[in-house]
């Protein structure tokens, strides 16, 4: 193998190995200027999404606590979607976005009553693998409410956290 190609072959693996094979990096999704916007998806009609443009999903249990309640290992599979000032909201998104307070001391969106998460799993924009895991994490119309609708496949398997 000639130099150049061995080089370009070693830069292409460093950058995959930089960049990460396995999905998108969440694990900090703080942005300055968040956006909540609406998208359709080849699973679901209108959903809301992050200014990523990837889904965002509700936890079940966060009704009755009236917050968050998803920390260590079930924040590292579902991130919460976090901002360092107000978010704002798409034209298309009906929900009243909010925020509180977490146990971390970072700020978490809310749309309507729902904080709202990331799933770790969702690997591009419009994918909605978390959608009814443990029939408790649901995505979330452009009105803020759940979409308790059964996930239209079945990969096999996911896990909640």
């Amino acid at each position: 193998m000639e130099p150049t190609r061995r080089q370009f072959l070693g830069t292409a693996v460093l950058a995959a190995a930089v960049t990460g094979c396995s999905g998108r990096d969440r694990s900090n999704p703080t942005t300055d200027d968040v956006t909540v916007s609406v998208r359709s998806t080849d699973d679901h009609d209108d959903i809301l999404v992050g200014p990523d443009e990837m889904t965002l999903y509700m936890f079940a249990p966060d009704e009755d606590a009236g917050g968050s309640t998803c920390y260590d290992a079930c924040a590292a599979t579902w991130p919460p979607l976090t901002v360092a000032e107000s978010p704002s909201a798409a034209d298309n998104v009906t929900a009243t976005l909010s925020t509180i307070t977490r146990d971390d001391g970072s700020t978490q969106v809310l749309a309507g009553e729902w904080p709202l998460y990331y799933y770790g799993g969702d690997d591009s924009p419009g994918d909605v693998d978390g959608q009814g895991i443990d029939d408790e994490w649901y995505v979330l119309q452009p009105d803020g409410s759940p979409l308790r609708e059964p996930p239209t496949t079945d990969d096999g398997g996911g896990i909640g956290y």
